[in-house]
C-alpha cells in the first residue's frame, strides 16, 4: 500500500537558512519566531489533509523548491530549511519522528515559478514489511 500527498508551503523565510547569521539577540529572535510559524504552517497543512491511517511507521519526502529566480541553489541548505517544516509534519501527528529511520528525505529538486515560489513536500507512505 502506498499513501502519497503533496502539501505547499512557502518558500523558508532567509532566517532558516544554515547561512543565515544570528549573532545577535534580534537575529535569535527573529530565527526563532520564523521557525515557531513554518512548523505551524506545516502541521496545518498535513492536519488539512485529513489522512485517517495516521501514525505512519516510515515515510519519505520530496522536496520541490519552486523559486521566483534563476540563479545556483545549494541543496544541503535547501534540506536544511525544512527542518522546522519536517517538525511540523511530527507535530500533525502523521509520524512519531523525523529521523532517519522513519523520515526519508530525498534530494531535492529545484524549478522556477517567478509568479507562485513555493515549497512542494511530497509525502509517502513506506511499506514497514
Amino acid at each position: 500500500m502506498s499513501e502519497s500527498f503533496v502539501i505547499i508551503l512557502p518558500l523558508p523565510p532567509r532566517e532558516l537558512s544554515p547561512n543565515c547569521a544570528v549573532a545577535t539577540a534580534g537575529g535569535r529572535f527573529a530565527k526563532a519566531s520564523a521557525t515557531k510559524r513554518y512548523r505551524r504552517l506545516a502541521k496545518q497543512a498535513v492536519e488539512a489533509v485529513q489522512i485517517d491511517s495516521t501514525p505512519w511507521g516510515k515515510m519519505s519526502v520530496q522536496a520541490l523548491f519552486c523559486w521566483p529566480t534563476k540563479r545556483r541553489r545549494d541543496q544541503d541548505n535547501a534540506i536544511a530549511s525544512l527542518k522546522s517544516a519536517y517538525d511540523g509534519i511530527v507535530d500533525s501527528g502523521l509520524i512519531c519522528d523525523d529521523d532517519y529511520n522513519h523520515m526519508q528525505r530525498l534530494s531535492p529538486e529545484f524549478s522556477i515559478d517567478r509568479k507562485y515560489p513555493r515549497v512542494e513536500l511530497t509525502i509517502t507512505r513506506r511499506d514497514t514489511r
